[in-house]
């Protein structure tokens, strides 16, 4: 099950970047490769779902300002 994590999109975008920089650059120890692979998948899941729920409640919101103009 994965952990609910609590914070801002550009807070879990920043580590993922971070992340990828190390892995990028090797400087991960293979001891916590693993660790920092899973912690990288939880917040692409967590960013893909801001996402679509930002982009779901946007499209909710010019949906109703189209009725109200009609």
């Amino acid at each position: 099950m994965m952990e609910k994590i609590t914070m801002t999109y550009e807070e879990a975008y920043k580590e993922l970047a971070q992340i990828a920089s190390e892995i990028e650059k090797e400087t991960i120890s293979i001891d916590v490769l693993a660790v920092k692979v899973k912690r990288a998948s939880d917040l692409i899941t967590f960013c893909q779902t801001k996402l679509k729920s930002t982009e779901a409640e946007v499209n909710k919101i010019i949906a109703q300002m189209e009725n109200s103009a009609q």
